[in-house]
This record gives structure tokens, C-alpha cells and sequence, in this order.
């Protein structure tokens, strides 16, 4: 501010001597052809018989000094460029028998304007001039008397701003020095918006704002590594007690089953761990980024290649059904390799379910995507607690995580999608389905309805 208020300020000086120089041209210039038309008249009026006679010697500054009429020069000239009449510095002014109106002449090395005004009769050619120095003198006369005063008082000007300024940026000052002397982990909320001054607020507002999200980040962060550490404390056990088994038993049958016992612990430590690091992607993924075209077909495909050892192994029969209409499936964008880990979870938990030599179908449809398997239909208190982490339904033969239908809520949050969970056709079954969340749309920000019951 201390710097571009001068320059505005020398700016406004330009621009008011360039708008004082065109007013004092116009009041001169009328008065220049108001004595050129004065003259003609006079000329007419007394019939030319005092024509040739002078006007006079010209006139010097008077003694208060203020105006000087040699600077206004007045000639008169016929048709042939005899001169009928001039002052002593009209004696200077050119003849030009076709000039009209006002021209600028250089005479002695001083600038003129002189208006030159032809008679009706063509007769005579009347000359009025004036030195562009008398303008001048107006114009830096009128300038100086708003530009002193206001050099006296820019000084004092830029001492207000300078203070103003600081006085404004005090409270700035104050909440950087606040945020600093912060540790690292406080994330306690600033004062409140309405206890700063008012352009401060939406700051205020945006820094609780952000401080809140890393609260709720590094709040989840911390949960996921307690829960996977507690989940990783009991297949680690179970894998070092088999490993005891293996490594003094004496008994080949009972070698053979603790080996078993310790290859079916490692399947499961393995596929928790996959389990985590999907949930740990899910988790960190943002969501203004998904904006891949999702291609059905190549995703279906890797999740049922990744589910058909499961499938074979319990006897399941996979079906995929598409549009019968030739519309394509549920248009979508977003990360293809995430929606593949939800079709999986998907598929592996049908799977794992459904009774043995049964069939699980997905379906993908125009507004939705749908899989049916023939397992018994979900309680009450199994759809409740259904997508939290590290929750099994007790009794489950088949072993897992806990945690496939909560990776698929969270990447279905991403991409703006719903789970609903029920019943299938008939009461039997369980049908999960799949399909855009209520108002969303590619690019909104997707709310946040991870699962309901059907």
C-alpha cells in the first residue's frame, strides 16, 4: 500500500494536468475566435476606412503583473496578402490565404496557436494568436495549487496507512503466533469464528475446519492400527502353537494335521492381510480422483478369477448375467482396480455362505448391480451389525476377516454408491445390491450411506 499509493496518486496528477490542459485549450481557443469574429466585425462596421491604420505597439505586462497581452497577437490581410491591420506582435503571424481554423506555428522559437478566420466575401483573412506558454502557465498555475498541499500532506498519508495497516494485520499476526507456540498433536478447534474480526472469520472457519478432518483421520488411523493389531495378536498365536506342534511332534498323523492346521493359518493371516492393505487403499483414497471409466466386463472377470478356487472348493456354481436389452451396465467412473476389490468381496462373501452345490449370480444391470445366493436370510441383529470392522457372526464355519463388507461400503462411499442388504425372491436367500446413492452424481461429492437393510 505504501508503494502503490503514491503511484495512483502520481497517476491522478497526470490525468488532472492532461484534463486541466484541455479545459484551459477550450476557454482559450473560444476566446481566440471570439476576438477574431470582433475584429471581423469591426472591420465590416467601419467600412475599411481606418484599414491600414496600426493597432498599436503592442502592449507589456502592467505593473501588478497580471496579464500579459504580448502574448496575443491580432492581423488582418486582404485577398492579395497585404496587411490592413495588426498589433505589434500580429506583425509576426504568417499569411495563409488558405488556412481555416486553428494552427500551430512556431515563431522566434516560441510555439502559437493562431485561428485564422476568412471573410464571407473572400476579402479579407483575419489572424487571432496566442502563445501556448500563457496555457501553460494556467495549467501548472491551476496544478500547483492542489499538488502542494497535497505533497505536504502525503507524508502524514502514508503514516495513517502504515498504521492502519499493521492495526488491521495485528489480529493475523496474533493467530500465527497462536499456531505456532501449538504442539503438533493439539488439534483443539482456534476461537471461535464470531471472536475474530469478520475477514478473519472464513479463515478461521476453514483452519477448525481442516483441523477436524485430520482429528477424524488420525482417529482412524489410530483404530485401523489397534484393530489390526489385535486381529494379527490371534492368527500369530495360532501360527507359532502349530509350529510347536509340528516341529516336536513324533506322530506323522498328527505331524499331517498340525501342518494343515498351520497351512489353513497362514491362508488366513494371508487373505487378513490383504484384507488390511484394501482397507488401508480404501481408506486413503480421494474421491475427486476417481475418474476412470469403469469397464464391467474386465473387472467381473478378475473378481471371478480370484473367487474360483473358493467356489470350486465348496462346490459353487459362479453365473454373471448382463442386459438382455443391449443397454450397458451401470455407467460408472472411478478406480477400476477398487471396484474390482468390491465385486471380490463381494462374490467371496456370497461364496462363503451359500450352501454347498448352490449357485451364486451377479448381475449387472442398466441401474444397478445385484448378487443372489441361497444362503438363509440375515437376522435382524446380523443386518445391524453388519460392515463393522473386525465383526463375525458367531457359528461361522468358514473363516475370514470381518472386514470384506466394510471395504466394500467404504469404496462404494467413494464412488457414490449404496449397499443394500435383504432378502431374495420368496424370503430366500440373501440379495445384496448395489446402485447409485439417492441425488449423486459423476463429480458430486458422494454422501455418506455406506449400508441399509432391504
Amino acid at each position: 500500500m505504501l508503494v502503490c499509493a503514491p503511484l495512483v496518486w502520481a497517476v491522478a496528477v497526470v490525468a488532472w494536468v492532461h484534463h486541466a490542459r484541455h479545459e484551459v485549450n477550450e476557454l482559450y481557443d473560444s476566446e481566440l475566435i471570439r476576438l477574431a469574429r470582433e475584429v471581423q466585425s469591426t472591420l465590416v462596421m467601419a467600412g475599411d476606412t481606418e484599414a491600414e491604420l496600426p493597432l498599436g505597439q503592442g502592449n507589456r505586462r502592467n505593473g501588478d503583473g497580471v496579464a500579459d497581452l504580448a502574448d496575443l497577437a491580432v492581423a488582418v490581410w486582404d485577398r492579395q496578402g497585404k496587411r490592413l491591420l495588426n498589433d505589434r506582435e500580429g506583425a509576426m503571424l504568417e499569411f495563409r490565404p488558405d488556412a481555416v481554423g486553428f494552427v500551430d506555428q512556431t515563431i522566434d522559437g516560441r510555439v502559437w496557436r493562431v485561428y485564422y478566420l476568412q471573410s464571407r466575401s473572400g476579402n479579407r483573412l483575419v489572424a487571432a494568436g496566442q502563445r501556448e506558454h500563457e496555457r501553460d502557465e494556467v495549467v501548472w498555475g491551476l496544478t500547483l495549487s492542489q499538488l502542494v498541499p497535497w505533497l505536504l500532506t502525503l507524508p502524514v498519508l502514508l503514516l495513517v496507512l502504515a498504521w492502519a495497516v499493521r492495526r488491521a494485520l495485528a489480529p493475523v499476526h496474533a493467530l500465527a503466533d497462536q499456531l505456532k507456540a501449538r504442539a503438533a498433536d493439539d488439534l483443539a478447534p482456534l476461537a471461535q469464528p464470531e471472536a475474530v474480526p469478520l475477514e478473519l472469520e472464513p479463515l478461521v472457519g476453514a483452519i477448525n475446519g481442516s483441523f477436524s478432518r485430520t482429528s477424524q483421520l488420525l482417529l482412524r488411523e489410530r483404530r485401523f492400527v489397534a484393530d489390526a493389531a489385535h486381529e494379527l495378536r490371534t492368527p500369530l498365536a495360532t501360527l507359532r502353537a502349530q509350529w510347536e506342534v509340528v516341529r516336536r511332534s513324533r506322530d506323522d498323523a498328527e505331524r499331517d494335521h498340525a501342518q494343515r492346521r498351520l497351512d489353513a493359518g497362514l491362508d488366513r493371516m494371508d487373505r487378513l492381510v490383504t484384507q488390511l492393505l484394501a482397507l488401508s487403499r480404501a481408506d486413503s483414497a480421494d474421491a475427486a480422483l476417481l475418474t476412470t471409466p469403469i469397464d464391467w466386463p474386465e473387472v467381473v472377470e478378475r473378481a471371478m478369477n480370484d473367487c474360483l478356487a473358493l467356489a470350486g472348493r465348496r462346490q459353487i456354481e459362479l453365473a454373471c448375467d448382463w442386459p438382455t436389452d443391449g443397454r450397458p451396465p451401470l455407467p460408472l467412473r472411478g478406480d477400476p482396480q477398487l471396484m474390482t476389490v468390491v465385486v471380490r468381496n463381494l462374490l467371496d462373501n456370497a461364496v462363503r455362505y451359500a450352501p454347498p452345490g448352490t449357485a451364486v449370480t451377479l448381475a449387472l444391470l442398466p441401474t444397478h448391480l445385484q448378487l443372489d445366493n441361497a444362503g438363509p436370510p440375515l437376522t435382524a441383529d446380523q443386518l445391524q451389525t453388519l460392515g463393522r470392522r473386525f465383526h463375525r457372526a458367531d457359528g461361522q464355519a468358514e473363516t475370514g476377516s470381518g472386514l470384506g463388507i466394510s471395504i466394500v461400503q467404504r469404496i462404494a462411499q467413494l464412488h457414490g454408491l449404496v449397499l443394500e442388504v435383504g432378502t431374495g425372491e420368496g424370503g430366500q436367500g440373501v440379495r445384496m445390491v448395489l446402485r447409485p446413492a439417492p441425488g449423486w452424481a459423476p463429480g458430486a461429492a458422494p454422501a455418506a450411506a455406506p449400508v441399509s437393510g432391504a
